[in-house]
């Protein structure tokens, strides 16, 4: 590689130039979000259908009672990487999350690489969550009489067993077009539409999670606590301190999504104090909430009866003398997806909007509405790109591409922290992440750890979605890039 073309490579954005950039122009995104839209956000992303099921699995399988220890450690863990993305969000309060912040610290082409990642990993994210999100309404449907055909719920991959025992085959799985088409049509519409429909609907899934523990707190018997932490079966991860540092490593992914968060840093009021209290805040709540509902959840059923529980709090809740909870559980993770959804979507469309700004892509996907203050183009692209995938691909063993995407953006915002420190120590901060370079550090042996302990099929698509991305920058990106053609 010549001298020239590394140099290319590494090129970087100044605070200063990031800054001018997001005010310049006509037509910028409108700061509409405080501190509680910003948290609603987060939670929004962080609690869903995991709260309901990687509870069970963790406690059935690795932690025993324990699994309250594990979501600690696992929320220590993120809480690394959410003091980093507070620095950094304040500093830089720019939409495009781990993309923009690479751009200033290690140069235009890792910049890609993260940016393309997220794309990746917010479009899959959100294909998965539609058709789990499709699964559970047909269900809640069905408790009312309701029943849509089968042929319209299920991908043309997917087969269902007929009444007569035959096999069908389906044609699209209509629901998960549909919430993604109306998520994507509320953003289009606005911001701060958007975050007032997420802040109703966390404030019912907030209801119902809140009803689980309220009841089912009654119901707990103390019996099940002991052995608080079980011994260790002779094998890792089974059990014993072993046991709570796998079931570490399962819950961890149900807390990330609080990054998709700074992808709204534009649109925040006074970013350089809301972005911290939203990223931490809903970190914070997120991780109360998931230690008193694993309390209460191996407190009404004893952890080893949960093992092969397909629904584990259905089964707690038969503990209790309200079976009417099965229907409010199932209602608050329809909830807890519509959110997931929506963040998800919300960031997918800020980075590539702000990848479009910066000329690594078509500049059309930087279109803002005139009315809207959005850039709609780029919501009605991800609402056609991202629905195909949910209507017609059976695309829920992709979900661990979410998890890789979302810990490489993880470790290299962490780096970023060390590196501006070095590059930029006068620069203003209105958060300081602590103990630098330590924290960061931790935050990326942690997130570092966590990848690798994902599977090799997870770690070949992602693999050959950077190959993808490294010919599309090559070919025309890095000819087209805004800084490079004004060098």
């Amino acid at each position: 590689m010549s001298a020239g073309v590394a140099s290319e490579l590494m090129r970087t954005k100044s605070l200063e130039r990031l800054n001018a950039d997001a005010e310049a122009g006509e037509h910028t995104l409108q700061r509409t979000l405080g501190p509680w839209s910003l948290i609603g956000l987060g939670i929004g992303a962080v609690i869903g259908a995991g709260l309901f099921s990687l509870t069970g699995i963790a406690a059935a399988e690795h932690a025993g009672p324990a699994v309250v220890i594990s979501f600690a450690i696992a929320a220590i863990g993120c809480a690394f990487a959410g003091m980093c993305y507070s620095e950094l969000a304040g500093m830089i309060p720019v939409a495009g999350s781990a993309y923009t912040y690479t751009y200033a610290t290690m140069g235009e082409f890792v910049a890609w690489i993260i940016g393309w990642d997220l794309v990746l990993e917010y479009a899959v994210g959100a294909a998965t969550v539609s058709v789990s999100w499709s699964k559970y309404v047909t269900r809640f449907l069905h408790e009312f009489g309701i029943d849509l055909p089968a042929s319209l719920v299920h991908s043309p991959f997917e087969t269902y067993q007929l009444a007569d025992g035959s096999m069908g085959h389906g044609l699209v799985n209509l629901p998960a077009i549909v919430i993604i088409c109306a998520t994507s049509a509320l953003l289009m519409i606005g911001i701060r539409e958007s975050a007032r429909v997420n802040a109703i609907v966390v404030a019912i899934k907030l209801a119902v999670v809140a009803a689980v523990i309220g009841v089912g707190i009654f119901y707990v018997k103390r019996q099940n606590y002991v052995p608080f932490i079980p011994e260790n079966t002779g094998t890792f991860g089974e059990y014993g301190w072993s046991g709570i540092m796998r079931a570490a490593g399962v819950v961890f992914f149900a807390y990330i999504g609080f990054d998709a968060v700074s992808t709204a840093a534009q649109e925040a009021k006074n970013p350089q104090r809301n972005m911290m209290i939203g990223i931490l805040g809903s970190l914070a709540i997120c991780t109360v909430i998931y230690i008193l509902f694993a309390g209460v959840l191996t407190g009404l059923v004893r952890y080893d009866a949960m093992r092969g529980d397909a629904a584990p709090v259905n089964t707690a809740i038969a503990q209790t003398p309200f079976p009417w909870l099965t229907s409010l559980v199932t209602l608050g993770i329809i909830a807890g997806f519509s959110t997931v959804i929506l963040v998800l979507l919300l960031g997918q469309s800020r980075v590539f909007y702000t990848m479009s700004q910066d000329r690594l892509l078509p500049a059309l996907f930087s279109r803002i509405h005139p009315t809207w203050k959005t850039p709609y183009r780029s919501n009605l692209f991800f609402m056609v790109f991202t629905g195909a995938l949910g209507g017609f691909l059976p695309i829920s063993q992709l979900g661990h591409m979410t998890s890789i995407g979302t810990l490489l953006a993880f470790v290299l915002v962490c780096l970023g922290v060390i590196i501006l420190r070095r590059t930029q120590p006068a620069a203003e901060r209105a958060y300081r992440t602590p103990l630098v370079p330590l924290v960061p550090i931790l935050g990326i042996l942690s997130c570092g750890a966590m990848m690798v302990s994902l599977d090799g099929e997870t770690w070949i698509r992602l693999v050959v979605w950077l190959a993808i991305g490294l010919v599309i920058y090559f070919a025309w990106s890095r000819h087209h890039s805004r800084i490079g053609r004004e060098a």
